[in-house]
């Protein structure tokens, strides 16, 4: 199987679906001339032209609000954030208007659209470019959330959020965008809110998703040298969560560390650690853990992003109390 980058899969999504369906359309600030600010859409102008792929001014209300109206009148658009810390300029169209249009309307109207673009932190870029936001879209009924962690899924899911009805949410990763993997050349769909058991384990279940996921492989591998073994589950959508893979994991394991690149509180981990033990009580045989960002805006210097975000120290040393060592 052929290996490519996250940003070449999520190209190949858009372009396959493109092709597929006159409707769809791409539209963003830098998204046509210059390629994508991560060259997502590379030559995607070239093939499609400049009706179909379109490049915005730095407005991300407006052009949120264009693209909603547009999917009220029967067009799917994939509406491009550079970040999502840009998203809260266009919020009031995500929330207010994506997500509760079908509701608001008794089902006379659907909003196929896609938002995407890259969520959390992704170097020394500080306190409002670093900010992680599933938790706050995956609180909005009407809304679907996903977070892909390697270019598979990307594809798979990127490509089912574009045939989806409800407007998605799909958020990626700056620091992902040149991460390789296997990837099919034939077409393939994930279905949204399907969780996958990435690591097969016995000891500790570890659920996590998007590029924090990486800090549970390394442990994993850590922890596999002192005969302690990990299931990690990968839940790639957040709304909405598939409970049931994680309780059957935690059946098998009795103990869970959730891994979340976002603030504690109201965090999608506070979701799972409810309903976790909120159907799984009897099973558990240690509390459940979060290994989650430090409860501060991001620092700028290395040393403090260091620590405010979760890693492999803290990860291992939360499995490790889960297990009374």
């Amino acid at each position: 199987m052929r290996t490519i980058q996250f940003r070449e899969a999520l190209r190949e999504a858009m372009n396959e679906e493109m092709r597929r369906d006159p409707n769809v359309f791409l539209m963003g600030e830098e998204v046509a001339e210059y390629n994508g600010a991560y060259k997502v859409s590379q030559g995607m102008l070239t093939e499609f032209g400049e009706k179909r792929i379109i490049d915005t001014p730095i407005a991300e209300l407006g052009f949120a609000g264009i693209g909603v109206g547009a999917a009220m009148n029967g067009i799917r658009p994939i509406i491009e954030f550079m970040t999502f810390n840009f998203s809260l300029v266009a919020i009031d169209q995500v929330i207010n208007s994506a997500a509760k249009v079908m509701s608001m309307s008794g089902g006379q109207f659907t909003v196929p659209i896609v938002f995407r673009g890259p969520t959390g932190s992704a170097g020394q870029l500080s306190s409002q470019h670093s900010q992680a936001f599933e938790n706050w879209y995956a609180n909005c009924p009407g809304l679907k959330v996903i977070v892909p962690s390697n270019p598979y899924d990307a594809k798979g899911l990127l490509k089912s959020a574009i045939r989806d009805n409800d407007p998605v949410i799909f958020m990626e990763s700056e620091q992902m965008y040149g991460d390789t993997g296997e990837v099919p050349e034939g077409e393939y769909l994930i279905p949204i809110g399907v969780a996958d058991i990435k690591r097969q384990g016995t000891d500790v279940t570890v659920v996590s998703f998007g590029k924090i996921i990486k800090v549970a492989y390394a442990a994993a591998e850590e922890l596999a040298k002192e005969g302690i073994s990990l299931e990690i589950i990968d839940l790639r959508t957040v709304r909405p969560i598939d409970y049931a893979t994680i309780i059957e994991s935690v059946k098998k394991t009795n103990r869970l560390v959730i891994l979340e690149e976002a603030w504690p509180l109201a965090s999608i981990s506070s979701e799972v650690s409810f309903k976790v033990q909120r159907e799984a009580f009897d099973y558990l045989d240690a509390p459940i853990l979060r290994v989650n960002s430090r409860d501060v805006p991001l620092p700028y210097a290395p040393t403090l992003i260091e620590a405010y975000l979760p890693n492999v120290e803290r990860l291992i040393k939360a499995v490790k109390k889960t297990l009374y060592r």
